[in-house]
């Protein structure tokens, strides 16, 4: 695992996290998070190894279908080991559920437990924390998100994004970023069949679609990422798996503003499209000059990967759980079927900002 904590935040960050956190050493076995219980802590592995499992619901008979085909005996499947570097826990991150995953230490292991009360403060009132923090995170979860591709096959995992997960974003922009964003951005009207971005090529913007709809698919195989590259370049159509569609408020181009790796899915216009395009240049330099925009944006960017990441689970199977009346109800678990009033009032806010952002583009 790469130390990507180390790599991203300083030493007046590390020092904080070790005078407001506790070292706690795990014994193999012991359940470090789960769905049942309140999180009050934000853990990073400092040695050791976790696992993450999420409960395969034997009541659905898809999910009793798995288990016959796996030969299991648990109703737990394992998604992501987590190494040195890694963390747990509830990500502060607004308008964000608790996952329904549990983690178990396989091995004795140490953690920093950090209380989620005074993380929480900590990014609200030191916005150069905040920056680096969820950079950081945001690269976890992009790690996190190619470890199950990994593991469970690209073909296999349906990413889709609802519309209300896009729109939380713009709940946390202040005007002013919607107002650098409208005067940097280009305003530009996409016919059907447009790749604006192409599997493992180079991306040139950051996108918000404003009208319209876009595909996302990946290759049904692995390939040498030069010969993506050059086949992108030359517009050779690559055969691909569709794996979802986006729609009005969505974002994407994100990936070379975390570690500037290549992209992993090709995005083309299904339908006349309008988006707002912004230069790689001009956003980059905006992260480095204004720290309170990047914060907010790089909390956004985390908040959509781990919408991202939650869908992954979702659709594989083995996170899906809507309320049954076989089942009790719980306070601290969040069903798939439920609305929260507090992320509704976010999601009418976004929506809000999202269409005075293109009333004024599009006059």
């Amino acid at each position: 695992m790469r130390q990507v904590l180390l790599q991203e935040l300083n030493n007046n960050d590390i020092k904080w996290l070790n005078e407001v956190g506790r070292k706690v050493e795990v014994p193999s076995g012991t359940i470090l998070v789960d769905t049942e219980r309140t999180i009050d802590f934000f853990y990073i592995l400092l040695d050791g190894t976790l696992v993450m499992t999420m409960p395969l619901h034997t009541g659905h008979a898809l999910n009793r279908a798995f288990l016959a085909i796996e030969g299991a005996e648990t109703s737990e499947q394992e998604i992501v080991q987590l190494s040195s570097g890694e963390v747990a826990g509830k990500i502060p991150l607004p308008g964000t559920p608790s996952l329904p995953t549990k983690v178990t230490a396989s091995k004795p292991s140490l953690v920093l437990a950090v209380p989620q009360k005074q993380l929480t403060a900590k990014l609200q009132h030191d916005t150069w924390f905040a920056a680096r923090f969820y950079r950081a995170i945001a690269i976890l979860l992009l790690d996190r998100c190619q470890s199950l591709i990994n593991r469970f096959g690209r073909s296999n995992l349906v990413q889709r994004q609802p519309v209300r997960d896009a729109l939380y974003v713009f709940g946390e922009l202040y005007d002013s970023d919607i107002d650098w964003f409208i005067a940097q951005g280009r305003l530009e009207q996409i016919a059907p069949n447009t790749t604006l971005i192409s599997e493992g090529g180079s991306v040139d913007s950051l996108y918000i679609l404003l009208d319209g709809s876009v595909s996302l698919s990946v290759s049904d195989y692995e390939r040498n990422p030069l010969i993506q590259a050059f086949a992108a370049i030359e517009e050779t159509e690559i055969t691909g798996r569709e794996i979802g569609k986006l729609s009005k408020g969505a974002i994407f181009g994100e990936t070379p503003f975390i570690d500037n790796r290549l992209p992993q899915t090709t995005v083309k216009v299904v339908t006349n499209s309008l988006v707002l395009a912004m230069s790689k240049e001009i956003l980059a330099a905006k992260l480095q000059q204004d720290i309170g925009f990047a914060s907010r944006f790089y909390m956004i960017i985390s908040s959509l990967l781990y919408h991202r990441f939650q869908g992954m689970l979702n659709w594989l199977g083995y996170g899906r759980k809507v309320y049954s009346n076989t089942q009790p109800l719980t306070t601290v678990f969040e069903y798939e079927d439920e609305l929260d009033f507090t992320n509704l009032d976010r999601m009418t806010l976004a929506g809000a900002k999202f269409d005075w952002m293109r009333r004024k583009l599009v006059r």
